[in-house]
């Protein structure tokens, strides 16, 4: 009796143990099924002792792929995300750093599958701290009828850092360029320090320096000896 029961009409049976399973699936709630995620991250690198410099920007992105509910997966976002590496511990003789799951903090309920890379390479080098010279930057040609008698800088020199192989003993820090074919009077301005190159810093709060340019008209005062020629005291050349 039983077998027949399970027999009979065992086509219809089927069908609708079918359109269970799928009205199941349909409506089961979002909060009960999961889905997975691809996000990408930066990776924070903090704690960098200050002996030490970086003496390139590393590759620092993280791919992760987590795991959630399917009610909240589609608002995850790489911002709800972070990660930090603490260099607090780390030496110039150390180039790959282990990255692990418990420097990536991800929001509740949410799981990480898997990242990559395991490791990022940093190459880490000793801090060099070197006085330079300011040297102002003058390019075009005063108007006719004037020279330039004298040009000043406040301050004549500067403290900078940056890794050791990146500082060189003949660097200088140089202005932004002033434009001295529309001069036709004394003026003191100020302008922008420019680093020799982009990996120094300079120890200073106020990286501005103030450029004093005395200008005069030719045959006029105590240099008209000079025939019309650049007093030999300006301090910075005069580039066209």
């Amino acid at each position: 009796m039983i077998r027949d029961l399970l027999v009979r009409n065992w086509q219809l049976k089927v069908l609708a143990l079918l359109l269970a399973l799928v009205l199941w699936i349909i409506l089961i709630p979002e909060e009960k099924t999961f889905a997975e995620k691809n996000l990408s991250l930066n990776l924070e690198l903090v704690n960098i002792p200050p002996e030490v410099e970086i003496l390139e920007p590393p590759d620092t992105t993280l791919n992760l792929k987590v795991r959630a509910r399917k009610r909240i997966i589609n608002e995850l976002r790489p911002e709800d995300f972070s990660a930090r590496l603490d260099l607090s511990r780390a030496s110039i003789y150390q180039q790959e750093y282990l990255i692990d799951t418990s420097m990536i903090k991800t929001p509740s309920d949410v799981e990480i599958v898997n990242f990559s890379p395991a490791y990022v390479h940093i190459k880490l080098e000793r801090t060099k701290k070197m006085e330079m010279e300011v040297v102002p930057t003058i390019i075009g040609r005063l108007p006719e009828g004037y020279r330039l008698e004298k040009v000043e800088v406040t301050p004549t020199r500067v403290m900078v850092a940056g890794p050791e192989s990146k500082i060189r003993a003949r660097d200088k820090v140089i202005t932004s360029p002033i434009d001295a074919s529309t001069l036709t009077a004394s003026v003191v301005l100020e302008v922008d320090l420019i680093l020799p190159r982009p990996e120094l810093r300079l120890l200073t709060p106020y990286p501005r320096a103030r450029v004093n340019l005395v200008i005069e008209k030719k045959g006029s005062g105590s240099s008209a000896q000079g025939g019309g020629k650049q007093s030999a005291r300006s301090t910075a050349p005069v580039r066209n």
